[in-house]
């Protein structure tokens, strides 16, 4: 790490790889093994009291690293400096963190932002801690005289991160009465109590600093306020971490962390997280979905052409508990797929350019929709075609089956129109649409591209040419170059990409035709299916929040082929704790 320094003796911050020289879960922290004590060894000199680092994983699956602040620090004589944090797991980021072994890589930059100010010294200061926001205060009560301040640490439960603190008077206070004083920070400090003070100093949740800016204010007492948010950059440059103050908009990573607690703005978002309300024990939520008269025992349904026809999964895990199964695309004729490299992995996604390859719907009725009527669960028939007469003929076959519903795929390409998908444009849309829909009585959910330049429209269209419901969305056309060839790596050039890298895309795009849809008579509505990158039970209930009826699980499978039964688990645990009995209690919401 680079070792120059600011003028008032900052370090900057300088970008390296890190060894881990201490690892291990903090005592007294409730739950167990939700905080971590990770010490960092690397080139350069020692953080200021207040600063933070950008640390992620060497070996990692997230994007961006972390902003952790620095709990403890010290230089070694070998002119490598040793930085301590304390760490709440709380989310995939710092989970990753949690697991390294001694002598793992961390990558780390920093240190960032600026340092808490020295104290005035006219007369004792307070410092005020709550939850892991004790580390950095605590940091900076080490570079003070013993007993030269009072120190106040909040928990909801138990205590941690004050070991090396040598206050003249030490307050802790727990919501559950675990340690110390029962309640919250209010019950040991109020604006009479702060006015014995020159300075506060303060880390913790948001509505705690807030109250302590206000008690502060009220007394009349100087606070320094060590601020957190949402980061990329860490230095400056995107400005996605900025706060609102009274002096205008201020970078957290830059103009902060610390600030002075009479500029900043605590409004109260307006938007308030929903309550945990959770269930009796013996009260289990239902999942079930009906969409057109036919039954899902939950919103879970394996996507087409990531799950075969069922069987290929059942002796990795119990099929029968998916709410239904898509089948794999069906031509009226057997395919044989596209030649050449079929599979490219992507950053957080796949390339695919299987070519619908599929035994034809002949094959399908007599050999493996039996197989799939032997799951409990509900079939769904996924219908291609590269013809308004190829769809409409195996419409007609798929009808002659007990087959519940069959879902339209209208990405494909149209022979007799130049090869353009049907799903491109509102009048093919339509007209596939409206001639499947007189081919078959069963209900008819159509598939929707998400490469199409108006997807509200052709949604509108599809549905007013007799479509059921929607599905959305499929794969986004991609394409991969070889870099030693200096060719594209498929065949037919551009394939569709699929996985955890389109998810926001599709979510956003499933929102804006259920928003769409809202405006209509709700005897006009149909239900929309989510699909798009979704791996776990959060990005389902995203997409349900947006209004989708059920969703579609596709490439997750492939990366973890217990992707679906975790999800619907998580489901849930989720409607359990936030007291949900039905998924009509919350789909939807986010409209």
């Amino acid at each position: 790490m680079s070792e120059t320094v600011s003028c008032e003796g900052i370090p900057f911050p300088s970008f390296a790889t890190g060894s881990v020289s201490l690892i291990k879960y903090v005592e007294g922290a409730f739950p167990e093994k939700s905080v971590v004590h990770l010490a960092v060894t690397a080139e350069g000199k020692a953080p200021k009291a207040g600063q933070f680092y950008l640390i992620k994983a060497k070996k990692s699956g997230v994007l961006l690293a972390r902003p952790i602040s620095v709990y403890s620090s010290a230089e070694n004589a070998d002119g490598t400096v040793r930085v301590e944090f304390l760490i709440l797991v709380k989310g995939q980021g710092t989970a990753e963190l949690s697991d390294v072994s001694c002598g793992d890589e961390i990558e780390i930059l920093g240190p960032l932002g600026n340092t808490f100010p020295n104290p005035d010294g006219k007369k004792k200061i307070a410092i005020v801690g709550g939850g892991i926001g004790v580390a950095p205060v605590a940091g900076f009560a080490q570079n003070l005289p013993e007993k030269s301040y009072d120190f106040f640490a909040a928990f909801k439960s138990g205590s941690y991160g004050l070991e090396n603190v040598k206050a003249d008077k030490l307050v802790i206070t727990t919501d559950d009465g675990s340690v110390g004083i029962r309640g919250m920070i209010t019950e040991a400090l109020d604006a009479q109590k702060i006015s014995a003070y020159s300075e506060v100093y303060a880390c913790g949740p948001m509505p705690m600093l807030a109250y302590i800016q206000k008690i502060c204010a009220e007394a009349g007492v100087k606070s320094w306020l060590s601020m957190e948010n949402r980061m990329a950059c860490g230095v400056g440059a995107c400005l996605g971490c900025t706060i609102r103050t009274t002096e205008g908009n201020k970078r957290c990573c830059k103009d902060g962390p610390v600030f002075n607690g009479a500029i900043l703005d605590f409004t109260p978002p307006k938007i308030k997280p929903i309550r945990d309300y959770r269930l009796p024990e013996s009260e289990k939520p239902d999942l079930s979905v009906e969409i057109n008269g036919v039954r899902f025992k939950n919103p879970v349904i394996a996507a087409s052409g990531t799950f075969g026809y069922g069987s290929e999964y059942s002796s990795v895990f119990d099929v029968n508990l998916l709410g239904g199964i898509c089948s794999k695309g069906l031509t009226l004729e057997p395919k044989a797929g596209n030649t050449g490299v079929r599979l490219v992995e992507t950053p957080s996604g796949l390339i695919n350019s299987i070519g619908l390859e599929n035994p034809g719907i002949a094959h399908f009725i007599e050999h493996e929709l039996p197989v799939m009527k032997k799951f409990k669960t509900t079939p769904i028939a996924n219908l291609s075609g590269s013809s308004i007469d190829g769809y409409v003929e195996g419409a007609r076959l798929l009808d002659k089956t007990d087959i519940p519903m069959i879902e339209l795929n209208i990405s494909c390409p149209n022979v007799k129109a130049g090869g353009m998908a049907f799903g491109m444009d509102c009048v093919a849309a339509s007209t596939v649409t409206k001639a499947v829909r007189e081919a078959t009585k069963k209900p008819l959910m159509v598939k929707l591209s998400p490469n199409a330049p108006d997807l509200v429209g052709i949604a509108m269209a599809v549905r007013e040419a007799g479509a059921d419901a929607i599905s959305l969305v499929n794969t986004f056309q991609a394409m991969s170059i070889d870099v030693e060839t200096g060719r594209p790596v498929f065949d037919n050039v551009k394939a569709g990409l699929c996985g955890p890298a389109i998810r926001p895309l599709a979510l956003r795009m499933v929102f804006d035709v259920v928003a769409a849809m809202n405006k209509l008579p709700e005897a006009e509505r149909i239900p929309v299916v989510g699909i798009g990158g979704i791996a776990t039970w959060r990005d389902a209930v995203e997409f349900i929040m947006a209004g989708a009826s059920a969703v579609q699980v596709g490439t997750a499978t492939f990366a973890n082929p217990r992707a679906m039964i975790e999800i619907i688990s998580g489901i849930e645990s989720y409607m359990k704790r936030k007291g949900f009995r039905k998924l009509d209690d919350f789909r939807g919401i986010a409209q």
